[in-house]
């Protein structure tokens, strides 16, 4: 089987769009998600993809959507394949669920400086545009969890914004409630990580409005919306090992590329030792292998 499941089309099913991991089919009444093994880095698709990717980004998401949808309703209906899709490459790696009109933002929550956030802090001592103390270093916990709203770009990177340019694309109320639901979200799942080991220094949560109300979509705690660290290694002033595809970034950051299509091929041991890592957060995460 093409681990890369570069594409997926059936028979009688619209398909609504193809992302960098995702495929979206339309089932009248519900949506299809599909995730592939496709992986991307610097906002490249690689040729090659990763196996059981698709599989652990869609149990993974079914166990938070479960757990915490005493927090917040959520789009999931199913991770079943519909009576009507006959294909075995499918197995393990959709979800059914509801048709919500997403917010045009990514509602970031960010525990330690990380990445961009790390970044941002460094040059201008703000974190999306608001001051912190002096003195953190990279990794280091910040005051309190912070919202960092990002927009979301159909290709490249997302790009941060500030709360009031948020609330101004979403309108105050749903911006108000989006915000309260990501620190909230990001509290309940942070405390929960960290007695299993692992502390999630960011995630990325995606909110929709369904019959009125806003409710959880997209994937959610997964390594490819997440950062990921383990705990018994933690140490602020350098940047962490992590269960998701840093491993893989870093492996590139060696290669005389630009970072520009087309993605190099990857080597047969960078793949299994991504693939190792995401298996790893699943298994550390759920308290139990992927079958």
């Amino acid at each position: 089987m093409n681990t890369t499941l570069l594409q997926i089309d059936l028979l009688g099913i619209p398909k609504l769009r193809s992302g960098k991991v995702r495929e979206m089919f339309d089932l009248g009444d519900s949506l299809l998600m599909v995730a592939t093994d496709r992986i991307s880095a610097f906002d490249v698709v690689m040729p090659n993809g990763i196996p059981r990717k698709g599989e652990t980004l869609t149990k993974l998401s079914h166990f938070w959507f479960n757990l915490s949808k005493s927090q917040i309703p959520n789009h999931l209906i199913s991770t079943s394949l519909p009576a009507k899709v006959n294909d075995i490459r499918l197995k393990n790696r959709c979800m059914v669920v509801k048709k919500a009109k997403p917010l045009p933002i990514e509602c970031v929550a960010r525990g330690y400086l990380a990445g961009s956030g790390w970044k941002e802090y460094r040059e201008h001592g703000t974190l999306a545009g608001r001051l912190l103390p002096k003195g953190l270093s990279e990794s280091s916990p910040l005051p309190e969890p912070a919202f960092t709203p990002a927009t979301k770009a159909e290709t490249g990177h997302d790009i941060n914004i500030t709360e009031e340019e948020a609330a101004k694309l979403v309108g105050e109320g749903i911006f108000k409630a989006a915000k309260e639901y990501t620190l909230s979200l990001y509290s309940f799942a942070a405390e929960y990580a960290r007695k299993r080991g692992v502390i999630i220094a960011d995630t990325k949560f995606e909110f929709g409005l369904y019959e009125g109300d806003l409710i959880l979509i997209d994937e959610v705690l997964t390594p490819d919306s997440s950062r990921f660290w383990p705990a018994a290694t933690y140490e602020p002033g350098r940047p962490q090992p992590s269960f998701d595809k840093q491993f893989l970034r870093d492996y590139l950051e060696t290669l005389d590329w630009n970072k520009q299509p087309p993605g190099p091929e990857l080597p047969t041991e960078v793949v299994a030792k991504t693939t190792e890592k995401y298996l790893e957060a699943f298994r550390l995460l759920t308290g139990a292998d992927m079958a």
